[in-house]
């Protein structure tokens, strides 16, 4: 059989993937070594069969070259790549652990409870001159104030000695902050100890002590 086309490298490993596999080689279709040595075997192929009245020329001889050369470079870029993403996948499973045990500060107005101590955070957007935070009952009513004094813009947590209120009566807290007339925008956050971390299609997911699962993205800081 008469062959002149150039080589079409478009199949090339999946053209030759199932004969390696039959083979029992360790060669994997996307190997650069094994896609160079398939398409050395089809090219001198080519060769011993091209009609002598039209024989490949040297331009359709180079044009193959630089597309062997282009598809194992892109397979080497892929290994290179996939070796990289493993290599993070370790480091954030070794650094997820190293968050349990931590508070982690997400969005919400939930006291947590050590014992009889309740704490939570704050963020604000702004210098405050003055802040208080309102412990509130299951009904909304204020049942103590936290006097957190002048805090700079960012995070910042409070501790809340219950005393003799039971935690089950607590219910939510709010945040009251003003810098002389002005008031300062600030978000109430709930502090909640990691207890496990996962991972899930390359993401860090983190089970929290109140049962709650949230993603790594969501938590604003650990303490």
């Amino acid at each position: 059989m008469m062959i002149s086309q150039p080589l079409d490298l478009s199949n090339l490993g999946t053209a030759v993937g199932s004969t390696t596999a039959t083979k029992g080689s360790g060669n994997n279709a996307t190997d650069p070594q094994a896609s160079q040595d398939r398409f050395l075997k089809l090219l001198v192929a080519q060769l011993n069969n091209q009609d002598p009245l039209n024989p490949m020329d040297n331009a359709q001889m180079t044009t193959q070259m630089a597309q062997i050369n282009t598809v194992s470079g892109i397979q080497e870029l892929n290994a290179t790549l996939k070796g990289m993403a493993e290599q993070s996948a370790s480091m954030q499973s070794l650094q997820g652990t190293s968050l349990i045990g931590r508070d982690a500060l997400i969005e919400g107005d939930l006291v947590t409870f050590d014992g009889n101590v309740g704490k939570g955070a704050v963020s604000l957007a702004a210098d405050a001159g003055r802040v208080y935070v309102d412990i509130l009952n299951k009904n909304g009513s204020v049942i103590d104030t936290v006097d957190m004094g002048k805090l700079t813009q960012g995070q910042h947590a409070f501790d809340w000695d219950a005393g003799a209120i039971n935690p089950a009566d607590v219910g939510s807290f709010r945040v009251r902050a003003n810098n002389g007339e002005d008031q300062v925008e600030a978000t109430p956050l709930s502090r909640v100890k990691v207890a496990s971390v996962g991972f899930a299609n390359g993401a860090m997911s983190l089970q929290l002590a109140n049962g709650r699962t949230t993603t790594y993205d969501q938590v604003r800081a650990f303490m």
